[in-house]
């Protein structure tokens, strides 16, 4: 039986865990960090083959966070799931740190490759894939997606590449808020229809709310049972989600809030108590 509650509650203690992190730095990605949280959280605490005890595991499932600027939620998520002390949190873009802007394979475990440069995420999953196959390993790869990163065209390469070999054994899903550091994407440089492009290269894509956790587990599994080519979760989410303040704002792509927003978010996912 899926506990719902606990995802929800998990899904808020990352929101939280970010906020206290970006806050402390004084730099990084508030808002999409926020807007994933809900899929990072399925992922990690529901659907995901991991162990935190041994972060090299054959068989476990692999994660990649193509949208690196987003790395406080993989940060969060990693702690929460006990792959290191939460002390380390407070550590994020420090020298020295293992928690860097981007996230770091070399420096902290549990992160699979280090990721940034836009566009490029979904090649990489695409050969982790490809390898897993070839080896036997009947384990799965996720790659969480920018919408703004769409516009890469390494991406098309990359999903031409994965209903060629088809890579069922690939997940991609779209942090889908229509927010870049710019502006909107459909001003920026449209993306849309993503559900129909995706489609038109050959994958099967699910369409859902991004923070509707029964949407997002109901497509995971679904996503598992389709053969001979790749799957894609295209996710309606709002940046900054969770927090009155940051939702739906350009502006909180890539600042940290301040100790008065810090206290404002608190109370709004603390349910009006500090």
């Amino acid at each position: 039986m899926i506990d719902l509650a606990f995802l929800n509650e998990m899904a808020r203690n990352l929101r939280i865990e970010i906020l206290k992190m970006l806050t402390k730095s004084g730099s990084g990605h508030t808002g999409g960090s926020l807007s994933a949280a809900d899929i990072v959280t399925a992922l990690y605490f529901y659907k995901m083959r991991h162990d935190p005890k041994n972060p090299k595991w054959e068989k476990r499932d692999r994660f990649i966070l193509s949208k690196g600027h987003a790395a406080p939620l993989l940060y969060a998520v990693l702690c929460l799931s006990g792959y290191f002390d939460k002390s380390l949190l407070n550590t994020l873009r420090k020298i020295n740190s293992p928690l860097q802007g981007h996230p770091c394979c070399k420096s902290l475990p549990g992160v699979e490759v280090s990721t940034g440069s836009l566009g490029q995420g979904l090649s990489v999953a695409n050969g982790i894939a490809l390898g897993l196959k070839l080896e036997g390993i009947p384990s799965r790869v996720y790659c969480l997606l920018g919408d703004g990163e769409l516009q890469e065209g390494q991406i098309w390469e990359a999903a031409m590449t994965s209903y060629h070999y088809k890579l069922d054994n690939l997940c991609a899903i779209v942090d889908n808020n229509n927010l870049q550091i710019d502006g909107y994407c459909s001003d920026v440089m449209s993306i849309y229809p993503i559900d129909e492009k995706f489609k038109a290269f050959g994958w099967y894509v699910f369409k859902i709310n991004g923070h509707n956790m029964n949407e997002i587990i109901t497509a995971l599994n679904e996503a598992e049972k389709i053969k001979e080519k790749p799957s894609l979760i295209l996710a309606k989410t709002i940046k900054g989600k969770g927090v009155s303040i940051f939702e739906g704002k350009a502006k909180y792509h890539g600042i940290a809030p301040t100790e008065e927003e810090l206290e404002i978010a608190f109370k709004e996912l603390n349910n009006g108590k500090n």
